[in-house]
């Protein structure tokens, strides 16, 4: 039985994909609760005609998550923060500290896209990862410094 799935599904496959499973595995679980629909070939066109329609889309906000990258690996960011006499900060610098030094230096980024690789406890230079797309990330370097 060939169905196209709705959502992802664990240990069978994506949104939008045409598998191939037994009966009543689609006729009693994968129908009813919404997960799949039957693969007629009237359905695998209209699937056919949404995918081209979406890689437009997709290219025209990957080219703008890659225009992004570079500007956000050229800019510099400085952070500021509350440190003691040898360096070491009260408290640490976040992700959401991050997102606002970011912001001020004009760029538009959500505090779940950025992974800071390590604890920043004392001043110093810094890598955070950004995933801007599913197929795009960009690296940047900032600096802490005691404020």
């Amino acid at each position: 039985m060939e169905l196209i799935l709705t959502q992802d599904v664990d240990h069978l496959g994506f949104k939008d994909e045409v598998v191939s499973v037994k009966p009543g595995y689609g006729r009693n679980f994968l129908i009813p609760n919404g997960f799949a629909v039957l693969a007629t070939p009237s359905a695998k066109k209209v699937l056919q005609e949404n995918l081209k329609q979406r890689a437009v889309k997709e290219a025209k906000v990957k080219e703008a998550a890659n225009k992004l990258a570079e500007a956000l690996q050229a800019s510099e960011i400085k952070l500021t923060a509350k440190a003691g006499e040898k360096g070491k900060l009260f408290g640490s610098v976040t992700t959401a500290n991050l997102v606002d030094a970011i912001t001020k230096a004009g760029h538009d980024v959500e505090k779940k896209q950025i992974k800071i690789l390590g604890s920043v406890k004392t001043t110093g230079s810094y890598e955070a990862h950004i995933r801007l797309h599913r197929e795009v990330d960009a690296k940047i370097n900032f600096e802490v410094v005691a404020g």
